[in-house]
């Protein structure tokens, strides 16, 4: 038997580092019966700035219907990605089971991550596709136990409060050389800053700007589950929130160790 070299990586020296996709959902169609997801965009623009900066060609799209959410999935997974090193795709949004919400209703998980396996995009395939899904259940907290100051009695309150969903996404593997990463395991919370936008990409960005261009994606990816762990809410409407954890996880079906070396100019 041939014996595997442990630190073998994937090759991340092509043309281009990869399209990355964001798509981003803060209001939603008024029968769905979701709350707005306020403190969204940061999220958006934060990933857009970090993921640029380690060389992707970002797109982000708000609040598309699912069938033009799936549309625009489909048209990357027809893209020739021959002179790209890998592949993002992010998911900000409610969700629950195997699921994600558009704005006007929801789309399976596995729908988005089957159209890049290796039958139906070839110029991917043994390359990484790496999965970023913040998503928990839109489930109202209505106990609104702690008051706002309000700024000058305007209702617009600019205090940064957290606002706290049970996790509601299964946090499912996809096939190989994909990377699921998802902001919260089964049973736990996930927290969402109205300023300043969710904890997980909070510390993502912080990891990706940190440590993006040295540290293996993994273990990058472990540090956040550690800073997110020990994360505390401080300002939120639901007195049941306080207390609440939130840990981060994520499948890994990455068959070489994946670094995003800086790309020379």
């Amino acid at each position: 038997r041939q014996s595997l070299d442990p630190t073998v990586q994937y090759k991340m020296n092509h043309q281009r580092r990869g399209v990355a996709l964001i798509f981003n959902h803060e209001h939603f169609f008024w029968h769905l019966r979701l709350p707005d997801r306020r403190g969204t965009l940061a999220d958006r623009n934060n990933l857009k700035r970090s993921l640029t900066d380690l060389g992707f060609e970002v797109r982000h799209f708000d609040d598309l219907k699912a069938e033009d959410v799936r549309q625009k999935i489909y048209e990357a997974s027809k893209d020739d990605h021959s002179n790209a090193d890998c592949f993002v795709c992010v998911f900000l949004s409610h969700g629950e089971n195997d699921h994600v919400y558009a704005y006007d209703t929801h789309i399976k998980i596995e729908t988005i991550t089957d159209m890049f396996r290796g039958d139906k995009c070839q110029s991917l395939v043994g390359k990484p596709k790496i999965f970023i899904i913040q998503a928990c259940r839109g489930d109202k907290h209505d106990d609104p136990v702690i008051a706002q100051d309000s700024i000058d009695g305007s209702d617009e309150s600019v205090v940064n409060e957290t606002e706290v969903d049970a996790a509601g996404v299964y946090t499912l593997p996809a096939g190989a050389d994909f990377i699921m990463c998802y902001s919260v395991a089964q049973g736990y919370f996930s927290h969402r800053e109205t300023i300043n936008g969710s904890w997980y990409i909070q510390d993502l960005c912080e990891a990706l700007r940190k440590h993006g261009s040295s540290l293996e994606f993994t273990e990058l990816l472990t540090v956040v589950n550690r800073k997110v762990s020990h994360r505390k809410v401080d300002m939120c409407r639901d007195i049941n929130a306080i207390g609440k954890k939130q840990i981060p996880c994520f499948a890994s079906m990455l068959t070489k160790k994946l670094y995003f070396h800086p790309k020379s100019k």
